[in-house]
């Protein structure tokens, strides 16, 4: 379950580290697949990161219909 999940769109737009608790998410859409946070509980939109010809580990990447099932259960969506 992820309590707050964190849609970052912009690489400059990150949190501060302690504003990420521990059952919080990172989703990284459009220009924010250029930089990869330093937490473990982080994905990437597949379709941007390919677009932008970012290379993220497979396991990080989400498509769209990954990600709407996230934001679907998550407690709090947040959109940077």
């Amino acid at each position: 379950m992820v309590n707050n999940l964190w849609i970052i769109k912009r690489p400059a737009d990150f949190p501060e580290a302690d504003m990420i608790e521990q059952d919080d998410m990172i989703i990284l859409i459009q220009d924010a697949v250029l930089r990869v946070p330093f937490i473990d509980n982080w994905a990437a939109c597949r379709e941007d990161a390919v677009a932008r010809n970012v290379r993220i580990p497979e396991d990080k990447l989400l498509n769209y219909e990954d990600i709407i099932d996230i934001i679907e259960k998550a407690n709090k969506v947040i959109v940077w």
